[in-house]
C-alpha cells in the first residue's frame, strides 16, 4: 500500500506504455512539449470535465471524479463515470447517496483520434477503474473508450491480462520514478509522432550510445591482446 504522498499520475501509464523515456522526460524532469494533437486532447478533456454531471433514465453521468488506488499508488481524474441501474442483488453494485437503487459503474475516456494499435488507452482506462473498485467497493468489468475522430465507443472488457498489464506498468512507474533516472534514448518509428522528439534526440542519442560502446569494446579487446 502507497501513502498519499506517493501516488503518481495514472496518465503516467500511457506515457510509460509508449516509452519509458518519455516517461521520464514528462514525470521526472517535468519537460513537455505541446503540439497540435496534445492541445486538441487536452481542450477535448476540458470540455467533458466541465459539462457538468446529466441524469437520464437509469443512468447517471458524473464528470471529472477524482480517482486514487492506495494498492497501487495511483491518482488521477476521470473524464466520466456512468452509473447504470441494476437489479438488487447484482454482484457487486453500490448504492448512491441520495439515489434509490442499486448502480454499476462504468467508465468512459475521451481520446481525440482513433483506436491505437497498442493497449496504451485501455491501460489507462483499467486503472481508473481499479480506483474506483478501491474506493466504492464495487467490482467493474467493463468501460469504454470514445475516439473523437470516429465519434464512436469502444468498449473495453478488464480481463486478467489487462489488469495484469495494468499492475505490472503501474510498479515498473514507482521503480522508475524511485530510481529518479531518465531512461536512455533509443531510437524506434514512433518517435517521429512524439511531441518530445526535439527534447529528447533519439536518433542522436542513440548514435551517441553506439559510438560509446564501440569505443569501450575496443578498449577492452585491447586490454585482452
Amino acid at each position: 500500500m502507497y501513502s498519499e504522498d506517493e501516488l503518481l499520475p495514472i496518465s503516467g501509464l500511457q506515457h510509460l506504455h509508449f516509452c519509458e523515456r518519455q516517461w521520464g522526460l514528462i514525470h521526472l524532469e517535468q519537460q513537455w512539449e505541446e503540439n497540435r494533437l496534445t492541445a486538441e486532447g487536452r481542450l477535448l478533456h476540458e470540455r467533458v470535465h466541465e459539462a457538468g454531471a446529466e441524469s437520464r433514465v437509469d443512468v447517471l453521468v458524473a464528470r471529472g471524479l477524482h480517482l486514487h488506488s492506495f494498492r497501487l499508488g495511483l491518482t488521477g481524474q476521470a473524464d466520466v463515470v456512468e452509473f447504470h441501474r441494476v437489479e438488487e442483488g447484482a454482484a457487486k453494485a453500490i448504492s448512491l447517496a441520495g439515489r434509490q437503487g442499486w448502480w454499476q459503474p462504468f467508465p468512459i475516456e475521451y481520446k481525440r483520434g482513433k483506436p491505437k494499435a497498442d493497449s496504451c488507452d485501455e491501460v489507462q482506462l483499467c486503472a481508473q477503474a481499479i480506483c474506483l473498485e478501491e474506493t466504492l467497493g464495487a467490482s467493474i468489468p467493463e468501460g469504454a473508450l470514445f475516439y473523437g475522430q470516429n465519434r464512436r465507443r469502444t468498449d473495453v472488457r478488464f480481463d486478467d491480462e489487462l489488469r495484469a498489464r495494468t499492475e505490472g506498468l503501474a510498479r515498473r512507474m514507482h521503480e522508475l520514478y524511485a530510481a529518479g533516472v531518465t531512461p536512455s534514448a533509443s531510437y524506434a518509428k514512433k518517435c517521429d509522432r512524439c511531441s518530445l522528439y526535439d527534447r529528447c534526440l533519439p536518433r542522436t542519442i542513440s548514435k551517441r550510445r553506439t559510438v560509446a560502446q564501440y569505443l569501450a569494446n575496443a578498449l577492452r579487446e585491447d586490454g585482452e591482446t
